[in-house]
């Protein structure tokens, strides 16, 4: 892996970002770790360099412009000019559409699809001028299909998804590339959230309120963080610059297209 590379990875103080955080210092790259809470991207940032990566932390809020574009600055001061975004931050919260919060749909579409645009549009310059870059988008199998109670949360990975297709068609001339990986439930402290709505509304116990997660994979089981962390890597990979656009699932097989 070519060690000048600069990745930023967002919402990587815990789950899916952290995995995909270590996986990119393990090879490497010099990684800039950010998430709202400090002490979160402090701890990961730490682990990278005591493996012997390259990283710093930077405490950002994805959903405030002002945050985002003051992260990308100090990083570029710190390492470079970014050439790997992996846009993981994101939030889900479920709600029946009638009498759906309106201040719950404002906040999905905050943090799971204005943040990959902010994000992006704060990155894509530096990626020009080095000439090279991949955009990664952490999608959601909500992405492709719909599912009661998270119409929020679906119209805003449909959204990523829209601008994920929209950005590989636009940046292709300037070598970059743009996809989008689309997990199924993972065994996150995300998930463990959506087992704990469960039990509330339900009389099921955290044990059944998570095989009923589990069962909606063929598989029967949670994906993990490292399987979603194993795909990014691909992707980042010199050799998969002829990929691009693309919705990649990783789900067990749920959903097949």
């Amino acid at each position: 892996m070519d060690t000048q590379k600069i990745a930023w990875v967002t919402g990587a103080g815990k789950g899916i970002g952290e995995v995909i955080a270590l996986a990119l210092g393990k090879s490497g790259i010099k990684v800039a770790v950010s998430a709202r809470t400090a002490a979160d991207v402090d701890r990961v940032a730490a682990s990278i360099r005591e493996k012997g990566g390259e990283a710093i932390s930077i405490p950002c809020d994805v959903t405030q412009p002002d945050s985002i574009r003051g992260a990308a600055s100090r990083v570029q001061r710190s390492l470079g000019a970014i050439s790997i975004l992996v846009n993981n931050a994101g939030a889900a919260e479920s709600h029946k559409f009638f009498e759906h919060d309106d201040a719950l749909w404002h906040r999905m579409m905050n943090v799971n699809l204005n943040s990959v645009y902010y994000v992006s549009k704060a990155v894509v310059p530096m990626m020009i001028e080095v000439k090279w870059g991949r955009i990664i988008n952490i999608a959601s199998i909500a992405s492709k299909v719909g599912g009661k109670y998270i119409a929020a949360y679906t119209a805003a990975k449909h959204g990523v998804l829209g601008l994920t297709r929209a950005l590989a068609t636009e940046l292709v001339s300037a070598n970059i590339t743009v996809n989008a990986v689309c997990p199924g439930y993972v065994d996150t402290p995300l998930t463990d959230k959506s087992v704990g709505n469960i039990t509330r509304l339900t009389k099921l116990s955290e044990a059944e309120a998570r095989a009923t997660l589990e069962k909606l994979s063929p598989q029967n089981r949670l994906i993990t963080s490292e399987e979603v962390a194993h795909v990014v890597m691909m992707l980042v990979d010199d050799n998969a610059r002829g990929i691009t656009g693309q919705a990649i699932n990783v789900d067990g097989g749920t959903v097949m297209y």
